[in-house]
């Protein structure tokens, strides 16, 4: 009996401490869930106070300005946690999250305190052992990236670490160097999001080791469970204040942990004539021409813009290329837009959120074999070992037998006066044909037929909104951090079903199959946004004029003209005063010095814009 007992107590505190172990703000490493892999600390960054010494020895400004020369304030750049500045889970009073500014000598000092001295005479660290401070610091061979991470290793040798470059492939670091977690140091380039996720990044259960076949996204094996739980509340929850509290806990965490540590966004640049006027580029918005209506140059009555590519289709059905979509924001207007990595309704009514009434979570009880959303947001049927989150927002693993699931019904409701351009209301058997359309398994792309799979049932309810009924357990997110759209954006569209065609039949009656051959579709489509097609003459430009049923009213600008120029051609066309906008896919980085002398000039005016993407330093946590 006694050794029953014995057996039963070891049983039991091996499993309490599987349970218990995490990564303390001091550093003491380990893991939630151990294994042979994650069981030393890196002797030099399994230290928290070398992890922070190296960033209070970071000049975030230096950096910049190595690879944006021209860039005088960088401020707006620089980034402090994962969450970037203005975003709506960046907590509003930031000052409380701990911070690690530019201070050399504070770094200097929690480098001695973590035991690396610097002897006389010395220019590298060493610690009791004699051994230097070194580090191997992994990059790209991108000219980009080279270049701020050469300012960098300067950087740490003032402060007495010495860094040693890997230049690998591109290829290699992102398939084998973060995958495999063969780093010591890494610096490779994140996306923001507005929706920040988080479940494959920083969670205890996604550290990808030999034992789970290097699945998961947690690269430098991070595990903090008081984050993990808040990640996970942040990731199930349907009330933005819980996801704001939740990702507050998550940076507060992160950023005292320092597993990562984000360095700057990189920076979009546009190029417009200086008369211009409510031209607002933005970082999360990536059509630029979201708001074209509003586009003014006083004394004007036409605005040309430019591009390098031009679209093979006017309608995304048949060209998903960008092109298309921003000229879609012309021609189709825009549902929504998504402008400081937070979304706000256009055509759409209001954003559907549980506050407002539109979106309702029934609980439902599921059974073996029925249609499910899994927890990677895969529409999938229910078999014992899916992954789902029941009703309560927990993850589970399923067994058979019944279970309660949560079920989104989002009423999704549009403004009054939308109107194709040839004077037609839209009527509710416009969304009702869009959405045969797009659920059309043979013929659409993957990427649109995504999210019929996860709808149970539509109602197109009236001429202004229809109910979507999606199946058990979607939520428009998944633990991937690149996923569709959320579950509060619109996914059916419109298309004209009363439109008739040059050979009699109704747009409605024609196979999906035929519209890319459709002039309908593909050159003078009917459309409810701000502009129609004038003429297209093909290699050289589009010519749009104004919508006289545009539910707004007539745009600032009766006409734009859409321009196909190479970026080389496209700045000396801007220069000549022959276009007005140079968008930043189409400037090529060698011509901002001499926009710059331009925009002292007042010929032009230079937009910089943070872009999505940021640098960022992965720390190796533990010992290969």
């Amino acid at each position: 009996m006694g050794l029953l007992l014995i057996i039963l107590i070891v049983v039991a505190t091996a499993a309490l401490f599987r349970r218990s172990m995490f990564v303390s703000p001091m550093g003491e490493l380990s893991t939630l869930y151990p294994t042979p892999s994650l069981t030393v600390p890196h002797p030099i960054l399994g230290d928290l106070r070398v992890r922070q010494g190296i960033a209070h020895c970071i000049n975030r400004a230096e950096l910049i300005r190595s690879v944006y020369p021209w860039l005088e304030d960088t401020r707006l750049f620089e980034m402090t946690s994962f969450v970037p500045l203005g975003h709506w889970a960046y907590p509003q009073d930031a000052p409380s999250l701990v911070s690690y500014p530019f201070d050399p000598e504070k770094g200097k000092s929690l480098f001695e305190e973590a035991g690396w001295k610097l002897a006389e005479g010395a220019i590298y660290r060493t610690n009791s052992s004699g051994q230097e401070m070194r580090l191997t610091l992994t990059t790209s061979e991108a000219d980009f990236r080279m270049t701020w991470s050469s300012v960098f290793k300067r950087q740490m040798k003032v402060c007495g670490l010495l860094i040693e470059h890997n230049r690998v492939s591109g290829e290699w670091l992102y398939e084998t160097g973060l995958k495999r977690r063969d780093f010591e140091l890494l610096a490779y380039a994140w996306l923001s999001q507005t929706n920040p996720n988080g479940r494959t990044l920083y969670q205890c259960d996604q550290i990808p080791l030999a034992e789970n076949n290097w699945q998961g996204d947690n690269y430098v094996g991070w595990c903090n469970p008081k984050a993990d739980q808040a990640t996970r509340l942040a990731t199930s929850s349907l009330s933005r204040e819980t996801q704001r509290t939740a990702y507050r806990i998550v940076q507060e965490e992160y950023i005292r942990d320092l597993p990562t540590l984000p360095l700057f966004n990189r920076v979009d640049v546009y190029a417009s004539n200086t008369a211009l006027q409510n031209f607002t580029p933005d970082s999360t918005e990536s059509l630029y021409t979201w708001n074209i209506a509003q586009w003014i140059i006083p004394g004007r009555d036409t605005i040309v813009i430019t591009q390098r590519s031009e679209p093979t289709s006017l309608s995304v059905l048949v060209d998903d290329s960008y092109i298309t979509r921003l000229i879609g924001a012309l021609l189709f207007g825009v549902d929504y837009t998504n402008v400081g990595y937070d979304y706000q309704p256009e055509m759409l009514k209001q954003i559907p959120t549980i506050e407002n009434g539109a979106v309702k979570v029934n609980v439902v009880q599921v059974h073996e074999r029925e249609k499910v959303v899994d927890v990677d947001g895969n529409a999938v049927e229910l078999w014992p070992g899916v992954h789902i989150l029941d009703a309560q927002g927990n993850e589970i693993t399923y067994n058979g037998g019944t279970v309660q699931m949560s079920q989104l019904v989002v009423k999704y409701e549009f403004v009054d006066g939308l109107t194709w351009s040839d004077g037609v209301p839209v009527s509710k058997g416009d969304y009702a044909l869009s959405y045969r359309i797009l659920c059309n398994l043979e013929t659409v792309a993957e990427a649109f037929r995504l999210p019929c799979e996860k709808i149970l049932d539509v109602d197109f309810m009236s001429d202004m909104a229809y109910v979507v009924t999606w199946k058990p357990g979607y939520q428009g997110r998944a633990r991937a951090n690149f996923v569709g759209q959320p579950y509060f954006l619109p996914p059916i569209g419109r298309q004209p079903s009363h439109q008739i065609l040059s050979d009699g039949q109704r747009l409605a009656d024609v196979p999906l199959s035929y519209w890319g051959w459709l002039p309908e579709v593909n050159r003078q489509p009917l459309v409810t946004g701000p502009y129609v097609v004038s003429h297209w003459e093909f290699g050289k430009k589009i010519v749009f004029i104004a919508n006289p049923y545009y539910y707004q009213g007539p745009p600032a600008t009766p006409k734009i003209i859409l321009r196909f120029l190479a970026p080389e051609k496209a700045v000396e066309a801007l220069l000549k005063g022959e276009v007005d906008l140079v968008a930043a896919d189409s400037l090529p980085p060698n011509q901002i010095e001499m926009l710059l002398e331009a925009q002292a000039d007042r010929t032009v005016r230079l937009h910089f814009i943070p872009s999505i993407y940021y640098e960022l330093f992965a720390f190796a946590l533990y010992a290969k």
